[in-house]
């Protein structure tokens, strides 16, 4: 099964995610399909938290993958601060 998930990626207290496109036995930090956007949660206010490329993730969900339930949450809250 193909799973849309976070990749940790960054130093030690210095978290960066990666959105990846990865096959649900993979590794977490491993092997991976494609990038397909990234979560900075220590990002500063003038710089760029979060960004997805939709039209890459609407191809994947539209073959059968799955999205995990942290990158749902993800979607959730940045479709909440688009509409707002």
């Amino acid at each position: 099964m193909v799973v849309i998930r976070l990749a940790r990626g960054g130093n030690r207290n210095r978290p960066y995610f990666y959105i990846a496109v990865a096959d649900s036995r993979a590794r977490l930090q491993g092997r991976f399909i494609e990038k397909i956007g990234f979560h900075n949660p220590l990002a500063n206010e003038n710089t760029e938290s979060f960004r997805i490329d939709s039209e890459r993730l609407n191809h994947w969900v539209s073959v059968g993958a799955q999205t995990s339930p942290a990158v749902k949450k993800l979607l959730k809250t940045h479709a909440a601060k688009q509409a707002a």
